[in-house]
């Protein structure tokens, strides 16, 4: 190496440099993401559907599915006008639905609301099943076996649960499951908004 090459090259503490900066750059960036995932509430995530029409869609029934007064209709969206409806979007192999089933029991006892189910990419058997294990509080279940009516709702990941107003537009949205926390300190206040409404 002659002394002009021995000039030229980098020093040591020129090197260290050159790996801490992109690793500096790299964690910087990383924190923000993280801080940012983690950031606020999933359950209060916006949804630009809020005080719009509930999506214009209608959904065949869950085959066999038997109710008190018979078989249990698809869902209907005729059926959003002139009642406080509330839709949960569930599926059986929806770890959170199993633990929510049972709040849903008590909330359609409630009957100044209708609660109404969507399920999610569910294969037939095992909604069923889910139903009969933990009790059936829909009024109606319609089945969205591709997902589409999941997109026409919104719909970030199951469960979701939506608070439809007697004027048929979306009054709220909960991401995530229904608990016995955010049962009675969200979606029971939002739901007595509803029923204030007109």
């Amino acid at each position: 190496m002659t002394t002009q090459d021995q000039n030229n090259a980098p020093s040591p503490r020129s090197r260290i440099w050159v790996a801490i900066i992109p690793l500096a750059i790299f964690a910087a960036l990383a924190l923000l993401f993280w801080r940012g995932l983690g950031a606020g509430d999933p359950s209060k995530l916006p949804s630009a559907l809020i005080g719009k029409a509930a999506p214009d869609m209608a959904l065949p029934a869950l085959a066999n599915l038997a109710g008190p007064a018979g078989a249990v209709p698809g869902l209907d969206p005729a059926g959003f006008k002139g009642a406080v409806t509330i839709v949960n979007v569930w599926a059986s192999w929806c770890v959170p639905c199993h633990e929510e089933a049972p709040l849903f029991m008590k909330l359609a006892a409630d009957k100044r609301i209708r609660v109404v189910g969507v399920n999610y990419k569910d294969q037939p058997d095992k909604a069923l099943a889910f139903l009969k294990r933990y009790g059936n509080p829909f009024a109606a279940v319609g089945v969205d076996a591709n997902g589409r009516a999941g997109i026409e709702w919104g719909v970030y990941g199951v469960p979701e649960t939506f608070v439809v107003g007697r004027d048929g537009l979306i009054a709220y949205k909960m991401v995530g499951p229904v608990t016995p926390e955010n049962l009675d300190s969200v979606l029971k206040r939002e739901i007595e908004k509803a029923l204030a409404k007109g």
